[in-house]
């Protein structure tokens, strides 16, 4: 898998980019903090989303703006595609807008799906692509100052056993919360067992029978009492429906007084009401004799001939209509006047920035300048140090005429003289083994011939085997120690001579790395010359420039001065224009009072019509409520004559007597309902307490299959937990294997031949390198270059794990390098450089390096450059045709 072209806009520092990137090393360079690794997080944003960076949406969007696109076009397995994602503010929030994933066979859209999709075809989520091919800026000592139990963790996290482990745990969990359920259950089972022994001890059915028998007598007595009691309401009825009829013309007649009563009081209020309307129409008269005055005295102070609301209107509107013409006229030389003060800002503003400009030209024309001196001086260190290359590559071909090989014969002599000595150390190891066993032989038959009888038969052990033999075992353990200390003596000269030949293969490749840094540094010498030149003629122009910008500021402040005098008449004009229209306002303020009169004296009028229709109203309702009157009062004579007072005596009594048998025979019922009532709570709680018992073996059957399935599940989840366990452990130990043997084959091409052999990695994560002469050492007693040396190969070493774990044919994924030679110095980036080719001959297609460092140029096979923009802080990028130019020309050819 490899990137082919990523395009953004308005993402993180970059307003527009677009950058091609091809097969082989790339190196992004550019100033800290110019935005190189924000290249490297739109490539994983356009995969993954922002889960696979350490940021919300809302950090990728550029400051200022609502709306952030970025598409990455890549090819897996062969295939081509296309990714594209857009971020648009909503409120206070960024928002996914569109996400699609364009393909040969089909499309998907949203960010799940193409986020699924491209887990599932590259076999890798957000978090193990990332770990896999990104080697993090300042993360380089961080796996070697860590302890053996955060490596470890370290480590299982980016080989991806950290899942295990969580898997692991979970089954832990759901054993131990089954564990608890289970005896939860296990406990209610108990208690239900014992509930139901309890019910079944008691004959809840018997108890059952003889309270509905009982039951039955109670309700033959309530039915004969109830029936009596109906006959009785009966008669109690009849006498109250004739009281009732009494009591109902009582009422009618107390109503008809009340009645009679409200009319009267009503007839009384209306006439008041009528007087008081009276009042107040002679009172709105008055009024209308004082507005007309007041008209009067208001249309002499205007120039109307007659007051009346259209004259007005028709006034105030011409008035009004002269005074807005001046207010405009007024606000259009203000605007004028502004337009021509902003015009006059404007043109001074540019002055003043013109001004800035060339000061800053001028600035820069002194700081190119001192590049070129700086850069005419480290021409001539250069130049000194392809002597010293020179003189040191001469001397260490010399140094091989005393020597038993030619020059660039020292790593055979070393491979032969490891298979001599590897032969050496088998012989030693089959000498050993057979000394061992005839000690054993020796030791036994001297032991059995003290004893003088064997320890489990009793015979005597003279004439036996063992002890006949001896004297020849003792002989053969003599000769075999010679043999070994003969070996021993040839495994020290092998070993010597085999540290004297990877001398001079180291020899060998020292003057080879010379020869390579020559080729590199001569070229550098003469761009360099190159550049000094073009440096110095670019001051020379911006002195010109500067100059320019100058005449044209001068003659900018005049032009802006004029501006500023024109916008003072202008303003003046616009004063006298404003005056006039408030004198229009006031004219049109007495008109507007005038109107306000021949208003309210219509109101008035209307008020005074309105009043004596309702005065005549009132008079017509009181005519209507004296007939009303005449006519209660016949009614009321009329029921006083009916009443007949024996029929009401007799119905009382009547009346008395059913209440009291109903009173007696109500209180009878009442103990017999009780009665049967208790009965009734009595039968239902005894049905209940069988139902429950039913429901009790129901729940005990239900709870006992649930037991049943709980201890299944319990024991499947202990072995799942023990599964996991095993499967973690089993995998880390053939990942620390693999891994162990990967570290080495990349440690070995970059110290391999100095002062180190090799590096252990034991199954608990604990590194140790091993100096030639056998002696261990802690990463982290290494230099500070050399550390960061060992960190990248074990992060190489990761990264060729995880990709060649990956299943199917696919291409490995891009290996990405965020500032590797951060704590590098001049010596150890060569070796990088070592590293990177390594990586590209094991089958890495596409290799990201993001750097400052002009080292890293030369291994190059395109080079980006990003550059910010101090006053918008916005990024650039664009590819160099000739990397070198960026190589001698450092900081400055990034200005």
């Amino acid at each position: 898998m490899r990137f082919d072209r990523i395009r953004l806009r308005n993402f993180k520092p970059y307003a527009d980019a677009d950058l091609s990137l091809d097969d082989g090393v790339t190196v992004i360079h550019g100033l800290n903090g110019s935005g190189k690794s924000s290249l490297l997080d739109a490539c994983f944003f356009a995969l993954y989303g922002a889960r696979a960076l350490d940021e919300t949406l809302d950090d990728l969007v550029t400051t200022g703006e609502d709306e952030a696109e970025v598409d990455l076009w890549f090819t897996h397995d062969g295939t081509s595609y296309h990714l594209h994602r857009r971020l648009r503010r909503s409120g206070e929030r960024i928002q996914t807008a569109d996400c699609t994933l364009e393909g040969p066979d089909a499309t998907y859209d949203g960010a799940r799906d193409v986020r699924d999709r491209i887990a599932g075809m590259l076999r890798m989520d957000a978090e193990a692509f990332v770990n896999c091919a990104y080697v993090r800026q300042g993360e380089v000592n961080k796996l070697i100052n860590a302890t053996p139990k955060q490596r470890q963790t370290m480590l299982d996290d980016l080989l991806q056993l950290g899942t295990l482990e969580e898997y692991r745990e979970r089954a832990g969990q759901a054993r131990l919360g089954v564990e608890d359920v289970r005896s939860e259950k296990r406990g209610a089972l108990d208690q239900l067992d014992g509930e139901i022994e309890a019910y079944e001890e008691r004959d809840l059915h018997g108890t059952l029978n003889a309270l509905r028998s009982q039951r039955r007598e109670v309700d033959e007595q309530v039915e004969r009492y109830e029936s009596q009691r109906e006959r009785a309401r009966e008669t109690l009825d009849t006498a109250r429906s004739v009281l009732d009829e009494h009591e109902d013309r009582r009422e009618e007649l107390a109503t008809l007084d009340d009645e009679i009563d409200d009319l009267e009081t009503a007839v009384r209020e209306t006439e008041r009401e009528r007087e008081e309307i009276r009042e107040r129409l002679r009172e709105e008269r008055e009024r209308i004799d004082e507005l007309d005055d007041e008209i009067d005295d208001r249309l002499t102070e205007t120039e109307l001939a007659e007051a009346t609301p259209e004259a007005v209107d028709d006034r105030v509107e011409t008035l009004s209509t002269r005074a807005d013409e001046r207010r405009e006229e007024a606000a259009e030389h203000r605007t004028e006047a502004t337009a021509l003060e902003t015009q006059a800002e404007n043109l001074a503003s540019k002055a003043d920035d013109m001004t800035s400009r060339a000061t800053e030209k001028r600035e820069r024309a002194d700081g190119l300048e001192a590049e070129a001196d700086t850069a005419a001086e480290e021409l001539d260190e250069r130049r000194e140090r392809v002597a010293e290359l020179e003189a040191e590559a001469d001397e260490l071909r010399a140094s091989f005429a005393d020597e038993p090989v030619d020059f660039g014969a020292a790593t055979e002599r070393v491979e032969q003289l490891r298979e001599r000595l590897a032969d050496v150390r088998k012989r030693r190891q089959e000498i050993a083994a057979a000394l061992e066993s005839a000690r054993r032989r020796v030791d036994e038959a001297e032991r059995l011939r003290e004893e003088g009888k064997c320890p489990e038969c009793g015979q005597p052990v003279e004439g036996s085997p063992h002890v006949e033999r001896l004297a020849d075992d003792r002989e053969r353990v003599a000769e075999l120690e010679t043999e070994l200390a003969a070996v021993d003596a040839e495994r020290e000269e092998c070993e010597a001579a085999i540290e004297d030949a990877e001398a001079l293969v180291d020899r060998e490749e020292r003057a080879e790395t010379i020869d390579d840094r020559l080729s590199t540094l001569s070229q550098l010498v003469d761009d360099r010359a190159a550049t000094v030149e073009e440096t110095r003629e670019r001051a020379s122009r911006l002195r010109e420039e500067a100059a320019e910008l100058d005449e044209r500021a001068a003659e900018t402040r005049d032009a802006a001065e004029t501006q500023r005098e024109r916008a003072e008449t202008v303003r003046e004009q616009a004063t006298e224009t404003a005056e006039a229209a408030d004198a229009l306002d006031e004219r049109v303020e007495r008109l507007t009072a005038l109107h306000r009169r021949l208003d309210e004296r219509a109101e008035t009028t209307t008020t005074v019509e309105r009043l004596r229709e309702r005065r005549e109203r009132l008079a017509d309702l009181n005519d209507e409520r004296n007939d009303r009157l005449r006519e209660k009062r016949d009614r009321r004579r009329e029921l006083a004559e009916a009443v007949d007072e024996e029929r009401v005596a007799e119905a009382r009594e009547n009346a008395q007597r059913a209440e009291t048998y109903l009173e007696q025979v109500g209180q009878t019922l009442e103990e017999l309902n009780e009665r049967r009532d208790d009965l009734q709570s009595r039968i239902g709680s005894v049905e209940g307490e069988i139902d429950h018992l039913e429901s009790l073996r129901e729940r005990r059957d239900d709870l006992a299959s649930k037991v049943d399935a709980l201890e299944s599940l319990h024991d499947e989840t202990e072995r799942l937990e023990a599964m996991y366990g095993d499967l973690r452990a089993d995998l880390r130990q053939r990942n620390v294997e693999t891994l162990e043997l990967m570290l080495n084959e990349t440690f070995d091409l970059v110290y391999g031949n100095d002062a180190y052999s090799h590096i252990r990695l034991d199954g608990e994560y604990e590194l140790t390198v091993f100096q030639k002469d056998g002696t261990e050492l802690a990463p982290d007693q290494l230099s500070g270059g050399e550390r960061a040396l060992f960190n990248l190969s074990l992060r190489c070493a990761i990264y060729r794990l995880l990709a060649e774990g990956i299943d199917g044919a696919a291409p490995m994924p891009p290996l990405i390098l965020d500032e590797p030679t951060v704590f590098l110095d001049s010596g150890h980036v060569s070796r990088l450089v070592d590293l990177v080719d390594e990586m590209r001959s094991l089958g890495v297609r596409q290799i990201v390096i993001v750097s400052h460092d002009d080292e890293l140029v030369g291994a190059a096979d395109d080079l980006v450059r990003v550059e910010k923009d101090p006053t918008s802080n916005r990024s650039t990028v664009e590819r160099v045709d000739d990397p070198t130019l960026t190589a001698v020309s450092g900081g400055a050819g990034l200005d």
